[in-house]
């Protein structure tokens, strides 16, 4: 894809598109769900993939951008997975001021990268996202870390927490906030964590641990970050992770397309849909959707490195 042009208006097209079936074989709802009441101040989406489209009803990224921005989502962090997804990053956050880029070479990717291609080339990878991680455009690196539900076998895990070493001295060298996607690996990330160094700004993205894991990340400094997963029925622990985590710790996310929040869990997910998740943490929390609403606000602003441009487009109060 070549350079888009200096124009903030032009647009980006999707590079990828989700799945149509779910991994059961089960065609999925892609019927865009309806925009929620605006939130009374504005939240940033903290986590979102707005190269992927959602089937044939999926929304450009300006029309994403333009529509969080109706319901009071004013930023988003658009994060790469791999070397071209760390590209587009970029390219996006140049077109787009209320837009910031992560990069990085996601733990499956890059276990498949070093299993089908070799160890060369996944050096490779993870040399161009250190010469990205250098763009004034990302603010971080991620997302990066460990999963072990997809990736099983023990040596392409060993690949993983290599690479998750990497990534962690790519953020220092850079003053780069670390984003981690921990997947049934709790206590490893931790591990390579204390072993490598716990970053200067560290977010748990689309947080998926109990209290006490809750409590450890804590400890080590980090925000957590909850999007649509703490909304659904079965997410009982999940809330009580949320429930102990101090406000000024929490942010929010959508992990756009994926992990929709209730009530419309399965269908096309995008950063308009966050006043759901943010709702449902005011309610956890027992606080002042406001408050709470300023409060992530600013934690993202925090856990980021400072406040970026939003969109200029003010929401409409709510409640």
């Amino acid at each position: 894809m070549s350079e888009p042009g200096a124009q903030p208006q032009a647009d980006v097209q999707a590079r990828e598109r989700r799945a149509e079936t779910t991994e059961q074989g089960q065609r999925r709802n892609l019927d865009r769900p309806p925009l929620p009441e605006p939130l009374p101040a504005p939240v940033a989406d903290t986590h979102c993939h707005l190269d992927v489209a959602d089937g044939h009803t999926h929304l450009s990224p300006a029309e994403a951008i333009e529509l969080a921005a109706e319901v009071g989502i004013d930023r988003i962090v658009q994060v790469g997975c791999d070397v071209e997804g760390s590209r587009w990053a970029v390219r996006a956050a140049r077109i787009w001021p209320s837009v910031i880029a992560s990069v990085a070479i996601h733990p499956n990717d890059a276990a498949r990268l070093a299993h089908d291609h070799g160890r060369d080339d996944l050096d490779l990878a993870l040399a161009e996202i250190d010469r990205l991680a250098a763009d004034d455009h990302v603010r971080a690196v991620g997302e990066t870390g460990l999963d072990y539900f997809r990736t099983r076998e023990v040596d392409d895990q060993a690949v993983q927490r290599e690479a998750f070493a990497a990534h962690l001295a790519i953020a220092a060298d850079h003053d780069r906030t670390v984003v981690i996607h921990d997947r049934d690996a709790h206590a490893d990330v931790l591990d390579v964590l204390d072993a490598e160094g716990i970053p200067g700004r560290l977010v748990f993205h689309a947080f998926s641990g109990d209290a006490d894991f809750a409590r450890a990340c804590l400890d080590r400094g980090a925000y957590l970050s909850f999007g649509g997963a703490v909304t659904f029925k079965n997410a009982g622990t999940l809330r009580e992770a949320l429930a102990i985590t101090p406000l000024d710790r929490i942010i929010t996310e959508t992990d756009a397309p994926y992990l929709t929040p209730e009530p419309y869990r399965g269908r096309p997910n995008a950063s308009y849909l966050i006043p759901h998740t943010a709702r449902l943490i005011a309610s956890v929390l027992d606080k002042d959707l406001a408050t709470v609403c300023r409060s992530l606000g600013e934690n993202a602003s925090a856990a980021f490195g400072g406040r970026w441009p939003s969109v200029t487009q003010e929401p409409t109060a709510g409640h």
